[in-house]
């Protein structure tokens, strides 16, 4: 008897589904050949991950950032990137260790009043996470097509649709259209970044030299609080724990420790194109908007209509549209295999997978239709904000339970993580929350 059974009932910990069932297990791991071949089998879920680091919901941040600013907050997208790597990688790792995913973990190991706390949690963070990509992908088809946002966030629930052709298709699927929005992605800024033609020196000593006001400056420490905040997205802790688990790597304590170790090198490299474009917008905004006088700039649209006039390239604010687009689009897919994966962790509760699409999709945009129709664009401005702080107010319920059982041996055996890693990761949990609180504070208290 394992230490885990001995501490809680037997029929509570293995007894089940495997997360995705659909897709458990789907994608084919060669036992032998080169290095690269078999980690090119596990390259994925990193890059579906990093979707929920570069979505709409943290351009804003950034765009503010960087206008506000100049290049003094690179330091923070960094530090809040570093981050994002290690609570990844525990993720991964609690996933194929245990071969559950994180909502599944909690379903295991707490009680269930805690455990219907945190569903009821992880379902407003997805529905928030929803509205904001919604509220993106709108905003990206009225900046290109000039489709009014009400048509363009019904037209994002056509996505639902698109989730399940795709499922359907093999899991493979899902990623390469994931994998080619992001290069997408890559390249808008990869152009603007050149366009911009930033001092190179000024940005990699504003990435690796944290600047003092960065803290005694209230006006950019709050601004650092939300690049920071918006970071770290809660549903993508139970993403990747899930979707790690669609290789067929053998379930023996070799191959799981192979399989973690590939898996964190997916996650890593896909983190770090994650950070170019989040570094990036934020750069393209120090320079278009800081360097030229209009530090006022911080909504998306005020951003498209300068961009191309300030950066003297005329493609400028199309590509950034397009990146936009490409994201909301992204982002959305994510989310809502993230409210799948959830649902049916917690409450072993599975709906058809085309009727859950449409239900979580459905609870992003019908406020965003409202909102539109009384307020206007400044209301769904306002409504993106509001998901912003909800997220905030979510993200300790996934994060502590992941840093607990990362680092107890009762639910990881030997594949718990070592002594001062679980230091580390208590650390930056505990960074996160406090900076979360405080954000939420000032929001509240009209700061």
């Amino acid at each position: 008897m394992t230490e885990a059974t001995a501490r809680f009932p037997l029929s509570r910990v293995d007894a089940a589904s495997p997360s995705l069932p659909e897709v458990h297990a789907s994608v084919a791991v060669p036992q032998h050949g080169s290095w690269l071949r078999r980690l090119f089998a596990f390259m994925g879920p990193g890059y579906m991950v990093s979707v929920g680091y570069m979505d709409p919901g943290n351009w804003a941040t950034d765009i503010a950032g960087g206008a506000r600013f100049g290049y003094t907050l690179l330091f923070v997208v960094m530090l809040s990137n570093l981050m994002a790597i290690l609570l990844q990688a525990l993720a991964a790792r609690l996933g194929i260790a245990t071969g559950r995913d994180l909502a599944q973990a909690c379903r295991a190991y707490y009680p269930r009043p805690v455990n219907v706390l945190l569903w009821f949690a992880c379902e407003l963070a997805i529905i928030a996470c929803d509205l904001a990509e919604v509220i993106g992908t709108a905003i990206a088809l009225n900046l290109l097509f000039g489709i009014p946002l009400v048509a363009g966030a019904l037209i994002a629930a056509l996505d639902a649709f698109l989730v399940l052709y795709l499922m359907n298709r093999g899991f493979r699927w899902l990623e390469a259209f994931i994998v080619a929005l992001l290069t997408v992605i890559f390249v808008c800024f990869g152009i603007q970044i050149v366009a911009a033609a930033p001092p190179v020196q000024a940005v990699f000593g504003a990435m690796f030299i944290p600047s003092r006001e960065i803290v005694t400056n209230p006006a950019m420490l709050y601004v650092a609080i939300g690049i920071i905040g918006a970071t770290v997205m809660p549903h993508n802790l139970y993403l990747h724990s899930s979707i790690v688990q669609t290789r067929a790597y053998p379930r023996t304590d070799d191959g799981k420790r192979s399989a973690i170790r590939f898996a964190t090198i997916d996650s890593t490299i896909a983190l770090m194109l994650a950070l170019f474009v989040n570094a990036s917008i934020l750069i393209v905004a120090a320079v278009a908007f800081h360097d030229t006088g209009h530090p006022e700039v911080g909504s998306i649209e005020h951003a498209h209509e300068l961009l191309s006039p300030l950066l003297g390239l005329g493609i400028a604010s199309t590509l950034f549209a397009v990146a936009l687009l490409a994201s909301g689009l992204n982002s959305t897919v994510t989310a809502t295999l993230a409210g799948q994966i959830v649902m049916e962790g917690f409450l072993q509760l599975r709906l058809p997978h085309w009727a859950r699409r449409l239900l979580t999709r459905g609870l992003a945009v019908v406020p965003v239709v409202v909102v539109t129709a009384l307020y206007g664009e400044g209301g769904t401005a306002e409504l993106l904000i509001l998901s912003q702080v909800i997220l905030s107010m979510q993200l300790p319920f996934a994060v502590i339970p992941l840093v607990h059982f990362a680092s107890d041996r009762g639910v990881m055996g030997r594949f718990a993580v070592p002594r001062a890693v679980s230091i580390a990761a208590w650390a930056v949990a505990m960074l996160i929350v406090v900076l979360n609180l405080k954000l939420l504070w000032d929001t509240f208290a009209g700061v």
